[in-house]
């Protein structure tokens, strides 16, 4: 029984290929965050309109359930696997079952780590993501004239995702310099990226955490004039810690908060003035890319790359393409995300 059933799938294999209908793996991490979403619907349309045959699934920010579903990609004859991982150093066995079969791996936004056996990265560039968060700080701020000092906390993401590594290292590379000469403060001092940082990325825990820093430091006349967030989610907790708190007025405005994603809850919070700005990656530009990637890995080419020195997956350096990220604020918004089609101005009421 179990041999006619494995002759069946490999005739019903042969015959999608045969009428061009590849199977193309696209795992994504969760359905509970808006961007993954986007993320994994702009590429099924784009690798459909090409006319491939599609298998997006999500995980659920579950390790094991984004193995198992590789495994099936892989059994039903996947030609290419697409992954944005939930944790990106777990996931050596099932793609080396993939090498084995031939099957070629982009992972996508997030680095899979510890593994000879990941073929491309596709991402925005994380550590300008950083950058950009923190300049916009520095100019909200007026750092470069104003004599300070000014009070900032500090968030870094989840420990297990690469990104978040290149977002505080990009950050940084502005703030520092500004903490050293103490013209930004942290009253806290938690400033390692151990102590900062937020497992999973959790609003929850953004949020239980702003509440910390705030009885430790703020419940008082203290000001809190800046919180550096790494991206939306964290944001989203740290608004509603501040709002609890009772900011939000004339006497205890919002401080400068910055985000990534721009997801239509923080994009509200912006042109409220709870959330200062968000780092936008457009994931239309992103899976418009991989597809091209797919595509010439599928012609028996090389994929299209950027760079070939950053991404040090701790086996290898691992051939990427690095798109450009810009911000959103209140200022730009509407150019940037409606005007574009992005969102409809209904999604942002």
């Amino acid at each position: 029984m179990k041999k006619c059933l494995l002759v069946i799938l490999g005739l019903a294999l042969a015959l999608s290929s045969a009428f061009g209908q590849q199977l193309i793996g696209v795992a994504m991490p969760t359905q509970s965050l808006q961007r993954w979403n986007q993320d994994g619907a702009n590429m099924k349309s784009k690798l459909e309109a090409k006319g491939y045959k599609v298998d997006l699934q999500y995980a659920n920010n579950d390790i094991n359930t984004q193995i198992q579903q590789l495994e099936n990609m892989i059994t039903k004859g996947a030609k290419v696997l697409v992954i944005a991982s939930i944790d990106g150093s777990v996931l050596s066995d099932v793609l080396k079952k993939a090498h084995d079969g031939g099957i070629k791996v982009i992972a996508y936004d997030r680095l899979i780590m510890n593994t000879p056996n990941c073929d491309y990265y596709a991402t925005f560039d994380n550590f300008k993501v950083g950058v950009i968060q923190g300049q916009y700080i520095e100019k909200a701020l007026d750092l470069k004239t104003k004599k300070g000092p000014f009070n900032i906390e500090l968030f870094a993401g989840s420990p297990d995702d690469n990104n978040a590594l290149f977002f505080n290292k990009g950050a940084m590379s502005i703030l520092q310099s500004y903490i050293d000469a103490k013209k930004l403060v942290v009253p806290t001092k938690q400033t390692e990226f151990t102590t900062i940082a937020i497992q999973s990325w959790s609003s929850e825990k953004a949020q239980a955490r702003m509440d910390n820093l705030i009885a430790a430091k703020y419940a008082g006349k203290t000001k809190l004039d800046a919180v550096l967030s790494p991206n939306d989610s964290l944001a989203i907790g740290i608004v509603a810690s501040l709002k609890n708190a009772g900011y939000g007025t004339a006497k205890k405005p919002y401080p400068v908060l910055t985000g990534q994603d721009c997801d239509k809850a923080n994009v509200k919070a912006m042109i409220a003035g709870q959330q200062s700005m968000s780092v936008f990656k457009d994931t239309r530009t992103l899976a418009a890319k991989v597809v091209e990637m797919v595509e010439a890995i599928m012609q028996g080419k090389e994929a299209p790359v950027n760079d070939t020195k950053t991404y040090n997956n701790g086996v290898k350096v691992v051939p990427s393409f690095l798109c450009d990220p810009v911000f959103a604020d209140k200022n730009n918004y509407k150019a940037l995300l409606v005007d574009s089609g992005y969102y409809t101005a209904a999604d942002l009421q």
